[in-house]
């Protein structure tokens, strides 16, 4: 235990930039690592990309074919044993579900390995913690996530999302935008209190940066009435106007919003444009329509309208913008949502953070090309309710 206090005070003392160096000088000191590496996982979620000072740096690696990769996706530790007898432990970065990457420690010994590993396990969860917070201070971890150069529309994007997963006993939440280094104007938001989950999934329109101005316009209004207590409802009128008034109808924002109750799974839900919803239960997938209300922007002072829905313990709710349903193959056929059902049924046991990537891989698939022409969002909640209080 002591050498786990001397790990956090290391982590919690050390400059923003170097968290690596200080983690790895505790790890070596008191756990007797012989090697200790920093990965992230880049925008794609397709290679954990080294920590390190440029040009001295490590080659990625895989997402889907490593020992790190393999961490990365169980979000357990997982253990190498090396031919000379060492033994290497793969450790995955998280933060309340937000996988960031994986840290690896090289031990002398598998038994050295095995007894050390939880507490390993607890010093990478402190890490992800102090890199959320050193990204205020130091772009380190933030180039470390890029393996190819950002546009400047989607910069202004990542830097506008919550995270890419997070999870909670009543809930799971899971979300990918493609292409990750060149997105326009999708997006999604969450914000959780102790008894709501409030989720937006937005549809942007027009490429470049305008659709991404338009975008964090739009976000920052519903934020900034969310954070007022302004119900969901209202939300929606308070950021029409603001679009509104900037864009004069010109250029308008379809998002979905919904206002969940984590006691009773029931929701409030405004539909305001384009992205759609299909839901997984009992095996049986399904599309949920809601009453649709006009886009954000699009007219002077709408009124907006929140509907009911429910949810039980074991949906799976699937999100998707107008760049996965309607998607067309070299054929002109689109995507549609008969392929969606069956990308959901085929990763119904992933869980919800790897949900999107998986059904991006299928859409990619279908389009016959890695480059799509339109911006591509999934997002997926898998709800678990809360358990009745004694």
């Amino acid at each position: 235990m002591n050498r786990l206090i001397a790990a956090e005070r290391a982590l919690r003392t050390a400059a923003p930039h170097a968290l690596l160096d200080a983690v790895r000088a505790v790890l070596i000191e008191q756990y007797g690592a012989e090697d200790v590496e920093l990965f992230m996982a880049d925008y794609g979620l397709t290679v954990l990309q080294p920590v390190s000072v440029l040009p001295h740096t490590m080659e990625p690696v895989s997402v889907h074919n490593s020992p790190a990769g393999r961490a990365f996706g169980s979000q357990e530790p997982y253990r190498e044993e090396l031919r000379d007898g060492r033994a290497r432990l793969y450790l995955p970065v998280s933060v309340r579900g937000d996988r960031l990457g994986v840290l690896s420690v090289t031990l002398p010994g598998s038994d050295t390995a095995r007894r050390r590993e939880s507490e390993l396990a607890e010093i990478a969860c402190v890490l992800g913690h102090e890199v959320i917070v050193a990204e205020r201070d130091t772009d380190l971890y933030l180039q470390a996530r890029r393996k190819d150069r950002l546009t400047l529309a989607a910069e202004m994007q990542w830097q506008l999302l919550p995270g890419r997963s997070c999870s909670r006993p009543e809930y799971e939440l899971g979300a990918q935008l493609e292409p990750a280094y060149a997105i326009f104007g999708d997006n999604f938001d969450w914000s959780a209190t102790a008894d709501r989950l409030m989720l937006y999934v937005t549809n942007g329109m027009g490429e470049g940066i305008e659709a991404s101005l338009l975008t964090n316009l739009a976000i920052n209004a519903l934020r900034n009435a969310r954070r007022a207590g302004i119900s969901i409802a209202d939300q929606a009128a308070l950021a029409d106007q603001a679009v509104y008034a900037h864009y004069q109808g010109q250029r308008y924002l379809s998002v979905l919003m919904l206002d969940f109750d984590l006691t009773t799974g029931r929701a409030g839900v405004v539909d305001a444009g384009s992205p759609r919803l299909l839901r997984l239960r009992d095996g049986v997938v399904e599309r949920v329509d809601f009453e649709a209300q006009l886009p954000l922007g699009m007219f002077e002072e709408t009124d907006y309208v929140a509907q009911d829905f429910h949810t039980e313990p074991g949906d799976r709710l699937v999100f998707v913008s107008d760049g996965v349903h309607a998607v067309a193959s070299p054929q002109g056929e689109a995507y549609g949502e008969q392929a969606l059902t069956r990308a959901i049924h085929a990763t119904r046991l992933l869980p919800a953070a790897e949900v999107p990537r998986a059904i991006l891989r299928e859409l990619t698939g279908h389009r016959g090309g890695p480059a799509p022409a339109d911006d591509a969002l999934v997002v997926c909640l898998d709800w678990h309710g809360r358990a009745p209080r004694r």
